[in-house]
Order: structure tokens, then sequence, then C-alpha cells
């Protein structure tokens, strides 16, 4: 029988060995890339209100022409 711990200990030093390979950002690209991805989802979501918001009102229309 395969002992779990055997192959949980070499699985764990792996993972640290390749994470030491990594190369991680700096503290100012990590800043730089937080606010682009901030400042792209806020554009998203006015994007999604604005077509949201005037699709409901074309539909409106649209329905109380037909009525």
């Amino acid at each position: 029988m395969k002992n779990p711990f055997r192959s949980t200990r070499i699985f764990l030093g792996e993972m640290v060995g390749e994470l030491q390979k990594a190369s991680w950002p700096t503290r100012s690209e990590l800043r730089d890339s937080t606010i682009v991805v901030i400042i792209a989802a806020a554009l998203l979501g006015v994007f999604t209100s604005i077509s949201d918001f005037s699709l409901y009102q074309f539909v409106d229309l649209f329905t109380k022409l037909v009525s």
C-alpha cells in the first residue's frame, strides 16, 4: 500500500521549488496592475448598466406602443 504522507510531502516539496522559480511582481507593478483591474471593472460595470437601462427603455417603449 502506498504511503499518502510520502506523496503529499513530495508534492509540497516540488510545489515550493516551483514557487521559488517564479518571478514575482514588485510592489509598484502589483499596485499598477491592481489599479488597471479596478478601472476596467468599473468601466465594464458602467457599460453594462447603461446597456441594461437602454434596453429596458426600448422594450418598455415598444410594449407601450403595441398595447
